[in-house]
C-alpha cells in the first residue's frame, strides 16, 4: 500500500516532470547563462549555509553529548525549535532582523533552520564515542586540541559528513526563506521553478530546471547515504558509553560558545514576537488591506489545522505500515527503505508542479479536490515518520514477538500487545513532528492551495507580498500563532523523545 501510494503520488509526477523537461528545448536551458547563474547561486548559498550551520552546530553537539549540566532538556528543546519552525516563519523572522535582506540574510536563515541537524547528528555519534581514547592521548602528552583533532575529530567525520550532506540538501531546496528574503534579486532553482510556473506559465522551462535540481539533489543524497553508512558502521564498533561529565578547564570556553549560539537561536524568535501587535491579532478576523486574502486569517488558520490533521493521519497510516513491513523484510528492506526516503530528497515545489501536470488523468481530476494539499503534505511527512519509528521497531527483541505467537496470538494481536506498547512514545513523537511539518509546509502547498482555501503559511506569503501596514501586522500575528504551536509541539517531542535520534 505505501509503495503504491508513493508510485501514484510521487514517482509518477516526478517522472512526468522529467519527461516534460526532456521534451522541452533542454539544450537551450542548459546553455543559458542565466540558468548557470541560478545554479551557481543555489549551490553557493547552500554551501555557505552548510559551513555556517556546522560551525555553530559543533559547540552545541559537544554540549549535548559531553557535558553534564542542569537544564539539558530545555537546551535540547531550544535546539530543536528552529528545525521544526515553518520556513515562512523563519524567513519573516530574519526579515524583521535584517529588513534589507540580501545574501547574508538567506545564508544565516538557512543555517539557523538547520543547526539542529548538525547538533543532533554529530552529538548522537559523539555521545557513543568512547572517551578513553582521548584520555589515553592526553596521558601520552597530547594537548586537548591535539587529542580532539587526532582522535575525536576523525571518529566524528562520518557524522559530520552525513550532517553536511543533509543540510546542503535542505539549503539547496530552500523555498520559503529564499522567496521572502531574496525578493526579485536573489533566486535559486527552487524559487525560479515556482516563478516560471505561477507567473510566467513557462512549464517546459520550469521542468528543465527541475531536472537540474534533481541531479543536484540525487548527488547530495548519494553522498549522504555513503556518510550515513560509515556513521552506522562506526556506531556498531562502539557500545554506548557514559561520556557526559562536568566540563573542565578549556571546555568551559566551548560551553560558553554553545550558550552564545543558543542566545543567537532565540534572537529571531524573540524578534518575531516583538513585531506582533494586538492590532495584528484583531485583524486576523478580517481579510487584510484591500482584501488581500479571499478568506479571513482565522479561516486560513482553521484550514491549516484541518489540512495538517488529514495529512498527519494519512502519513501515520503509511508510515506505520511501512515501518512494520521493513522490520520483516529481508535483503530487500534496504532498497524499499531508500525508495520510501526519496520524497525527502526531491523538492516539494517539484512534486507540487508534477501534480499540476498529471493528476487530471485520474478520475475526478484531483487537482480541484480539497484532498490535494493533504496528499502532497503526506508525501513530505511520511519519510520523517518512518525515520522515527523504524529504528525503534528494529530494536525490539524479536523473541518477544515469537513468544506471543507461540502462546497463540495472531500477527495483529502481536502488534497490539507487543510492538505498540513499546513504540507508543515514538508514535506520539512521530505524530507531533509530522503535524508541525505539515502545518508549516509551504513549497508544494503554494502550488496547490486554492485561493479560496489557503493555509496559514500561504496566507502569510500573500500578506507580506501586498502593500499596507495592516497586511504586515496580520502576517506577523499569523507567524506568531504558527510559532507558538510549533514551540509547544517541539517541547512535546522532547518530552517523549526516545534514545534513538534520526533526522
Amino acid at each position: 500500500m505505501p509503495l503504491g501510494f508513493l508510485t501514484l503520488f510521487f514517482a509518477w509526477p516526478v517522472v512526468a516532470i522529467i519527461g516534460l523537461g526532456a521534451r522541452a528545448q533542454m539544450l537551450d536551458t542548459l546553455t543559458s547563462s542565466d540558468t548557470w547563474q541560478l545554479v551557481a547561486f543555489t549551490l553557493g548559498q547552500a554551501a555557505a549555509s552548510t559551513v555556517v550551520a556546522i560551525a555553530v552546530g559543533m559547540p552545541l553537539a559537544f554540549l549535548l553529548a559531553r557535558c553534564k549540566l542542569p537544564g539539558k532538556a530545555v537546551i535540547q528543546a531550544i535546539v530543536l525549535v528552529p528545525f521544526v519552525l515553518p520556513t515562512v516563519v523563519v524567513g519573516l523572522a530574519f526579515r524583521s532582523l535584517m529588513p534589507d535582506g540580501g545574501v547574508w540574510s538567506i545564508i544565516l536563515a538557512n543555517a539557523f533552520f538547520n543547526v539542529a541537524v548538525v547538533a543532533r547528528t554529530v552529538g548522537g555519534l559523539w555521545s557513543n564515542t568512547d572517551r578513553r581514547a582521548e584520555d589515553a592521548a592526553r596521558a601520552l602528552g597530547a594537548t586537548k586540541i591535539k587529542a580532539f583533532t587526532a582522535v575525536t575529530l576523525p571518529a566524528l567525520t562520518p557524522a559530520i559528513g552525513s550532517a553536511a550532506a543533509v543540510v546542503f540538501l535542505f539549503c539547496s531546496t530552500s523555498f520559503g526563506v529564499v522567496l521572502i528574503l531574496g525578493g526579485a534579486e536573489y533566486r535559486t532553482l527552487e524559487t525560479e521553478i515556482y516563478l516560471r510556473t505561477v507567473q510566467l506559465f513557462d512549464l517546459p522551462g520550469a521542468a528543465a530546471l527541475s531536472i537540474l535540481q534533481l541531479v543536484a539533489v540525487v548527488t547530495a543524497l548519494v553522498i549522504g547515504a555513503v556518510a550515513r553508512k560509515r556513521r552506522q558502521a562506526a556506531l556498531k564498533l562502539r557500545g554506548r558509553q557514559e561520556t557526559a561529565r562536568r566540563p573542565m578547564g578549556g571546555e568551559w570556553i566551548v560551553v560558553g560558545i554553545a550558550y552564545g549560539v543558543l542566545v543567537l537561536l532565540l534572537t529571531p524568535i524573540v524578534s518575531l514576537f516583538g513585531q506582533s501587535s494586538v492590532e495584528g491579532f484583531k485583524a486576523l478576523s478580517g481579510t487584510g488591506h484591500d482584501n488581500s486574502l479571499e478568506v479571513t486569517g482565522l479561516r486560513a488558520a482553521m484550514n491549516s489545522l484541518s489540512t495538517a490533521t488529514d495529512a498527519t493521519l494519512l502519513a501515520l497510516v503509511l508510515g506505520v505500515l511501512s515501518s512494520v513491513a521493513l522490520t520483516h523484510l529481508g535483503k530487500t528492506a534496504e532498497l524499499v527503505d531508500v525508495a520510501m526516503m526519496l520524497p525527502l530528497g526531491v523538492s516539494a515545489v517539484t512534486v507540487g508542479f508534477g501534480y499540476l501536470i498529471t493528476l487530471d488523468a485520474l478520475p475526478g481530476d484531483l487537482r480541484t479536490s480539497p484532498l490535494l494539499v493533504p496528499l502532497a503534505q503526506a508525501i513530505v511527512v511520511t519519510p520523517l515518520i518512518i525515520r522515527i519509528l523504524l529504528p525503534v521497531l528494529r530494536s525490539i527483541d524479536d523473541r518477544l514477538r515469537q513468544a506471543a505467537s507461540t502462546l497463540g496470538a495472531s500477527p495483529v494481536r502481536v502488534w497490539l500487545e507487543v510492538d505498540l506498547p513499546l513504540v507508543g512514545r515514538s508514535l506520539v513523537t512521530a505524530a507531533a513532528f509530522g503535524y508541525v511539518v505539515a502545518l508549516g509546509e509551504f513549497g508544494a502547498t503554494s502550488f496547490l492551495a486554492r485561493p479560496d482555501a489557503p493555509t496559514l503559511p500561504i496566507a502569510i506569503g500573500r500578506l507580506i507580498s501586498r502593500p499596507g501596514e495592516l497586511n504586515n501586522q496580520m502576517a506577523y500575528a499569523a507567524c506568531t500563532l504558527l510559532m507558538v504551536v510549533t514551540i509547544a509541539v517541539a517541547v512535546l517531542i522532547e518530552r517523549f523523545r526516545t534514545t534513538v535520534e534520526e533526522f
